[in-house]
C-alpha cells in the first residue's frame, strides 16, 4: 500500500512538495490545506487534487494521512506540526526556517520523540546524494583523519539560508557544534529581532575537538571546506568538489569523485530529502538517525545561528551548546516569517497554475 500524504501550505515551495510526492512510486497525495482559497482551488485542479481544506486542523479532522508535510511560513509551523502529532501521522516533515524560539522548537522535536513519530524535514542541500556521499567518505576514512573544517560566507539570513552551512559541517564532519564565539556586524544588524542583514565571524568548536574558523564574506569561496593530511572537500552550493594530492607547483589536485546520480534529478536536493523521508518512515522511528534532514537538523541549525548573534551581542562571550535560555530566539525575515501573503511578495494565480 502506498503511503497517504498531506501537504500543509501550498504557496511556492508546497507546490513543489506536491510535485515531488505526486512524482515518487510509493506515495499518494490524498489532500492539501492552503489559507488562500483562490490557490488552494487553483492548485487542487493543477494537481488533481479534490480535498481541499483551509488549514491544517480542518484537513486532519477528515483525512489522517500517513505523512503529513508542513509548508508553511516560520511563524505557522508549530502548531501544524502539533496538529498533526495530536491526529496521529506515522511521519511529519517542514522545511526551514524550523521556527525562531527554541523553546518552540524543543517542543515540536519532543512530541514527535515522544510519539514515535518521524520527524524529517528541509530543502537543504545537506540532503544532495553527492554531499551525503563525499560525508560518507570521509567519515569512512578514504581521504584520511579529518583535521579541519572552515565555514564561508556564514551571513545574511543565518536563521534561513544559512542553515545550509550548518547542516552541511555538521554532516561533512560528522560532528556537532558544541561551542560558539562570534563577532556580528553591522552593529544595527545585531540590535533587531530579525537575522536580516547580520554577517557573522567567528569559531565553532566541535564535538570531535576541532575548531573552525567562521567568515562572514567570501574568502573567495562561500561554503564550507573540510580537510586532512592529503585532501580537501570543497561544498560550494554545489556537488562537493574533492582535492586529494598536490602538482609539481604544490596545489592541491582536483579529481573527479565519481558521485552516483541522483534518480530523480529534476527535484535536486528537495527530492533526495523527501525520499530519505519516506524511507525512514516506511521502515520504522528507530531509522530517524538515518534521515538526510531531520527536525533535529533544522533546531540545530537555528540554535547555532541563535548563538552566534547573542556570542556577539555579549562582548563575544563563548557559548556552550545546547544553550540553557530556550526562550532565546531569531526571526527570519519577514517573507521567511510571514510568507509572501503577509510581506509583499504573493504568488499569482498563473504562477500557482503552473503556467508562469
Amino acid at each position: 500500500m502506498p503511503l497517504s500524504v498531506g501537504i500543509i501550505g501550498c504557496g511556492r515551495m508546497g507546490q513543489q512538495y506536491v510535485d515531488v510526492y505526486n512524482t515518487l512510486p510509493g506515495t499518494e497525495l490524498v489532500a492539501i490545506a492552503e489559507h488562500n482559497p483562490e490557490r488552494r482551488r487553483v492548485v487542487g485542479e493543477r494537481f488533481g487534487i479534490n480535498a481541499l481544506f483551509a488549514d491544517a486542523r480542518e484537513m486532519l479532522a477528515h483525512v489522517t494521512p500517513d505523512v503529513v508535510a508542513v509548508v508553511l511560513p516560520g511563524k505557522y509551523i508549530h502548531d501544524a506540526v502539533l496538529a498533526a502529532v495530536e491526529a496521529g501521522v506515522r511521519g511529519v516533515s517542514t522545511d526551514k526556517p524550523i521556527g525562531a524560539v527554541l523553546a518552540d522548537v524543543d517542543e515540536m522535536v519532543d512530541a514527535c520523540a515522544e510519539a514515535g513519530i518521524v520527524f524529517g524535514g528541509g530543502n537543504l542541500q545537506r540532503a544532495m546524494t553527492s554531499v551525503q556521499q563525499a560525508a560518507n567518505r570521509l567519515q569512512a576514512g578514504e581521504f584520511g583523519e579529518i583535521i579541519g573544517a572552515s565555514v564561508h560566507r556564514y551571513g545574511g539570513e543565518i536563521s534561513g539560508g544559512g542553515c545550509q552551512h550548518i547542516a552541511v559541517l555538521r554532516r561533512l564532519t560528522g560532528a556537532e557544534v558544541t561551542e560558539v564565539i562570534a563577532w556580528g556586524e553591522p552593529a544595527e544588524a545585531l540590535q533587531q529581532e530579525s537575522d536580516e542583514g547580520l554577517q557573522i565571524n567567528g569559531q565553532f568548536r566541535l564535538s570531535n575537538g576541532l575548531v573552525c574558523p567562521v567568515f562572514p564574506r567570501d574568502t573567495p569561496h562561500r561554503g564550507v571546506d573540510v580537510w586532512t593530511q592529503d585532501a580537501l572537500v570543497r561544498w560550494d552550493w554545489g556537488d562537493p568538489q574533492i582535492f586529494t594530492g598536490l602538482d609539481d607547483n604544490g596545489q592541491r589536485i582536483e579529481i573527479d569523485p565519481n558521485y552516483a546520480p541522483a534518480e530523480y534529478p529534476q527535484f535536486t536536493y528537495l527530492g533526495t530529502s523527501i525520499q530519505s523521508f519516506i524511507s525512514v518512515v516506511e521502515r520504522g522511528v528507530e531509522h530517524e538517525n538515518e534521515l538526510f534532514i531531520s527536525g533535529r537538523d533544522l533546531r540545530q541549525s537555528l540554535e547555532v545561528a541563535i548563538a552566534a548573534k547573542h556570542s556577539a551581542l555579549r562582548g563575544s562571550v563563548p557559548l556552550s551548546l545546547p544553550l540553557e535560555d530556550r526562550s532565546l530566539s531569531l526571526h527570519p525575515v519577514d517573507y521567511r516569517w510571514l510568507g509572501g501573503d503577509q510581506s509583499g511578495r504573493p504568488q499569482t494565480l498563473d504562477e500557482a497554475a503552473g503556467n508562469a
